[in-house]
């Protein structure tokens, strides 16, 4: 095997279980360690994947994106802590927008059940999740289901999104970063994403911070268009404090 394509055969690896261990792949290549870090070091230049202590993640891109079944089993107790400080600034709200993907979701089944709500959502998971509340009003967008996401796109979504005004939206992407701000790997998404920006009139990201520093192919926002970014305490304070410097309050639980 060359060196090709070991790097492909550890990118396909890293997007089929969501990551990758340097001693693991260098039992399976037969290669040494320091091998398979130039490996990793060369896929994350290319941004393919980001590096982790021992390891790499994949990074999605406009050719690959984690499904939601995938994101539902990583960094579950980081991404619970996010929700519920996300979901403790709703403030007065009473109308919300909230994004597909699973943090969102648990966002939503974060918000509180003693208050009228009306949630507006593209996302099938979180409107299960909201469906039988009393006192919640739950507004699905219509449009083409993407099965990777269980969630609306397309013009339908859009145009039935960008005839409400939102108080607040609760907003994810697949990364941000200080230089080109939040990204997501599909045009139609992007779409959805930025009519909800347009909509609202105070947004907060809530994202684990694998999420930073990651760049995909669509931008739909810029740092500095948010109230509050949510994250958790795998984002150094350094790096916080530079996002901050763009804006938006930082929340790190």
């Amino acid at each position: 095997m060359d060196t090709d394509e070991r790097r492909r055969g550890i990118l396909e690896t890293a997007r089929k279980d969501g990551a990758v261990d340097v001693n693991r792949l260098a039992e399976r290549f037969q290669v040494a360690k320091e091998t398979i870090r130039r490996d990793l070091h060369t896929l994350e230049e290319h941004g393919l994947v980001r590096r982790t202590h021992g390891g790499a993640y994949p990074v999605e891109s406009a050719g690959f994106e984690t499904t939601l079944a995938m994101r539902t089993t990583s960094h579950v107790p980081q991404k619970s802590k996010i929700a519920a400080a996300a979901a403790d600034l709703l403030g007065d709200a009473e109308t919300v927008f909230v994004d597909e993907g699973f943090t969102p979701q648990l966002v939503a089944e974060a918000l509180p059940r003693d208050r009228q709500l009306t949630v507006v959502t593209a996302s099938l998971a979180v409107a299960t999740v909201l469906a039988d509340r009393e006192k919640t009003a739950v507004l699905l967008l219509g449009g083409r289901v993407r099965g990777a996401t269980m969630a609306t796109v397309d013009h339908w979504a859009v145009k039935m999104l960008a005839d409400f005004v939102i108080d607040l939206a609760y907003v994810g992407a697949n990364g941000i970063s200080r230089e080109y701000g939040l990204t997501t790997p599909d045009p139609a998404v992007s779409e959805v994403k930025a009519q909800a920006m347009r909509s609202a009139r105070r947004r907060i990201f809530a994202g684990i911070h694998t999420k930073f520093g990651a760049v995909s192919f669509c931008r739909f926002a810029g740092v500095g268009d948010f109230e509050a970014i949510v994250t958790d305490a795998g984002l150094p304070s350094a790096e916080a404090q530079r996002y901050s410097l763009l804006g938006p309050q930082v929340v790190r639980v």
